[in-house]
């Protein structure tokens, strides 16, 4: 698809992250105003809620977009998703007769305060990458041991807490807990000292289903609104001790973070690309009838207090073995009920060679390969002070779609009384 050509300031530049082809959804506030629902277009943040209060948009009979979340247009489903998009790039598109009416709702994304773009009803992490889960149980299990028997069957999955997912810029408290080493006769209290980070895939639950009732995959895809950058905080000192046998707990309770803007299933959909062969056959509720993976390249960047930001990773949402949509249809098979604003995490996205995996614990091989960084630290978990920046974009001819940030810093813990 070729670059939908735009009046607004940036939109047209090749590396913008946000040309008229993303519109990808917000909730910002400018000059002390009250949080409400934008889009990011160019260098730009639009105001839908002043637009819709004009007349400009028309999505229902009610206000949907002077709210601090985009739940409320989710739940309408995908012909109000359709329908705005339409709308936005009418109003938006080179030669637009209405720019004199847009133009004063515009305000530079450098001025406005991003926030948590949903109110997360609840948050699922899975495990659904092949290299990720592969390097994992190697290196607790031995190769011959390394995926679970489960793993090629069914997207693994845990439910996580919706309370700690956090917008990106959010510092993050390193998280106190039980540790028990080889060394340690019994178990301890304190900080964690082996923090990591997980980059990963968001799916934004957009129309929620009944309880009761299953969904196929291609129901589960419709379902979706779209995607952020997520970062699920590891502490994996934590999670060794504490994960048999029922799964992480505090080890991943304290702090998710995505990013603020959410790249719409319809903005992606030019990048989508099929599931790599599948090893076994899936069980017919998971078979996919078209392409639900996106070539999407990622990065991992790490800048040390005081340093100077460094590229530790690069990867491609394209390495994943589930989609987003067999995730939630698996989610549902049982008959569990999926509601608007719901958070699916990928699990980590890593790929096949070394500078390609998600999480220190890979790139590290468990410590014993500390990164070495352009000033001479080493790294095998994160230290106080270490900032971590997600990236992504999709790269068509003459345009890309972006996803913006989704960073947060790591301050020391929090003193137990």
């Amino acid at each position: 698809m070729a670059l939908k050509r735009s009046w607004v300031e940036g939109a047209n530049d090749p590396q913008s992250d946000f040309p008229l082809n993303n519109l990808p959804c917000g909730v910002f506030s400018h000059g002390g105003d009250d949080p409400r629902c934008g889009v990011a277009i160019g260098t730009q943040v639009l105001d839908l809620a002043a637009l819709e209060a004009e007349g400009l948009i028309d999505l229902d009979d009610t206000p949907l977009l002077d709210v601090p979340y985009w739940n409320d247009v989710m739940e309408r489903g995908p012909a109000v998703w359709g329908a705005l998009r339409a709308r936005l790039t009418e109003l938006l598109a080179e030669g637009s007769t209405l720019r004199d009416g847009i133009e004063p709702h515009l305000h530079p994304q450098s001025d406005c305060d991003l926030h948590l773009p949903i109110a997360v009803s609840e948050y699922t992490d899975f495990y659904a990458s092949l290299n990720h889960a592969t390097n994992v149980g190697t290196m607790f299990r031995g190769p011959e041991n390394a995926l679970p028997p489960n793993w090629l069957h069914m997207p693994i999955g845990y439910n996580g807490r919706a309370s700690t997912v956090v917008v990106s810029g959010t510092d993050i408290h390193r998280p106190n807990g039980q540790i028990k080493t080889s060394d340690d006769p019994q178990p301890r209290f304190g900080p964690s000292e082996k923090l990591d980070i997980e980059l990963e895939l968001g799916a934004i639950v957009g129309t929620p289903s009944e309880m009761g009732k299953p969904l196929t995959v291609a129901e589960a895809d419709a379902m979706i609104f779209g995607y952020v950058l997520l970062n699920d905080w590891s502490a994996r000192d934590l999670q060794t001790w504490e994960y048999q046998p029922l799964g992480p707990f505090q080890a991943k309770a304290f702090a998710t973070s995505i990013s603020p803007w959410i790249v719409t299933a319809a903005a992606l959909a030019p990048f989508r690309c099929p599931a790599p062969e599948r090893r076994v056959p899936l069980l017919p509720y998971l078979q996919e009838e078209a392409p639900l993976l996106y070539e999407i390249d990622l990065s991992v960047e790490i800048t040390p207090a005081g340093g100077v930001p460094q590229t530790i990773a690069r990867t491609n949402a394209a390495e994943l073995y589930y989609s987003s949509a067999q995730q939630l249809a698996h989610h549902a098979a049982c008959g569990c009920a999926m509601n608007s604003g719901d958070l699916l995490g990928s699990g980590t996205i890593s790929g096949p060679e070394p500078g390609t995996r998600g999480s220190l614990l890979e790139l590290t091989w468990g410590g014993q390969t500390p990164l070495t960084l352009a000033d001479g630290q080493t790294r095998s978990y994160l230290q106080d002070g270490d900032r971590i920046t997600l990236a992504g974009h999709a790269q068509a001819r003459d345009h890309r779609i972006g996803f913006g940030n989704c960073s947060g810093s790591i301050l020391p813990a929090v003193s137990f009384p």
